[in-house]
C-alpha cells in the first residue's frame, strides 16, 4: 500500500477532487488524530465566528474520535450547536440503539452545548423530515463527522436509495440489507429482524453542502468499502466515492481499513 498520509486535496474544473487521506495504526490513535484536528478547527472557527454547528454521526466506529473530542480543552461548546445525521422509524424513545440516545450518552450529554436537535420521530416521519431540514437551514452548517458503512454508505444514504441529485435535504429511506445487517455485526441489535427498516437521513446533497468533513473509518470490515469510496467510480453504487467531490475533506483510516488500497 503506497503511502497516502497528508495527501494534499487538489479541486479541478469538474469539481472532482481527491480527499486528504490519513492512515493510522490502529483505531485509537485514529480516533485521537482526528479529534485533535475537528477540536483545532472548532477552536479556529470560535476564533472568528460567534457560533459553529456541528453534525455528527452515531457508530461505534465514531467511539474513540468522540472519547477523545470530549477530552480536548479550549473549546467554548456553549457556542456550538449540534445534529445527527439520521435515526430509525419504529423504535421506542428510550430505545438503546436510537442514534440521538447513543450520541448523548457519547458526547451531548458530556458538555454544554449551546443547543442539540436530535431527529424527533413521533408523528408522521415526511414532517419530521422536513422539521429537521429546516433546522438544518437556518444557518450554514460548518463540520461534519461521519463515518463510511460496510455498504458505501454515508448516513443511511444506502446503494438502492442514494441520490447524488437529491432535490430533499432530509428523507425517509428504506434500509437494505447489508446496511442492517451491519447494525447487528456492530453489536447493536442481537437480531437483523429486530432492527428497523426504516430511517430519516440527511441526503448526500445536503451532507456535501457542509464546509469542511472529517471522516472517521476504522475496522477492516469496511476495506472494501474504503477501496471503492477512494479509487472506485464515483456513483451511488458506493454513495461515499461522493466524498471526493467535496473541497475539504479529510478521511482517517487505519491500517485494518485501508488495507485494500493500492
Amino acid at each position: 500500500m503506497p503511502n497516502i498520509d497528508n495527501r494534499d486535496a487538489e479541486r479541478t474544473d469538474n469539481v472532482v477532487t481527491e480527499p486528504i487521506v490519513r492512515v493510522f495504526p490502529d483505531r485509537v490513535s485514529l480516533g485521537l488524530a482526528a479529534a485533535t484536528e475537528i477540536a483545532a478547527e472548532i477552536r479556529d472557527r470560535l476564533s472568528h465566528a460567534e457560533s459553529v454547528r456541528i453534525i455528527f454521526a452515531a457508530a461505534p466506529s465514531q467511539q474513540e474520535m468522540l472519547d477523545a473530542l470530549v477530552a480536548e480543552a479550549g473549546i467554548d461548546w456553549e457556542r456550538v450547536t449540534a445534529f445527527h445525521m439520521d435515526e430509525y422509524l419504529g423504535l421506542e424513545e428510550d430505545a438503546p440503539q436510537r442514534f440521538g440516545t447513543w450520541l448523548r450518552e457519547r458526547i451531548f450529554d458530556r458538555l454544554p452545548f449551546k443547543s442539540v436537535h436530535l431527529i424527533r420521530t413521533d408523528g408522521d416521519p415526511h414532517e419530521r423530515a422536513n422539521e429537521y431540514a429546516r433546522l438544518l437551514d437556518e444557518e450554514p452548517i460548518d463540520i461534519c463527522c461521519l463515518g463510511i458503512g460496510v455498504n458505501g454508505h454515508i448516513a443511511f444514504n444506502d446503494p438502492p436509495v442514494a441520490d447524488f441529485a437529491d432535490p430533499l435535504a432530509v428523507k425517509v429511506v428504506e434500509l437494505d440489507d447489508v446496511c442492517r445487517q451491519q447494525q447487528v455485526d456492530d453489536g447493536c441489535f442481537a437480531s437483523l429482524d429486530e432492527v428497523p427498516t426504516h430511517a430519516i437521513t440527511l441526503t448526500v446533497p445536503r451532507l456535501l453542502e457542509v464546509d469542511r468533513m472529517f471522516c472517521v473509518v476504522p475496522g477492516a470490515q469496511k476495506a472494501p468499502a474504503v477501496r471503492r469510496a477512494l479509487q472506485g467510480e464515483i456513483s451511488e453504487a458506493c454513495p461515499a466515492s461522493a466524498l471526493r467531490t467535496h473541497h475539504a475533506c479529510t478521511i482517517y483510516l487505519d491500517q485494518d481499513s485501508a488495507h485494500e488500497l493500492s
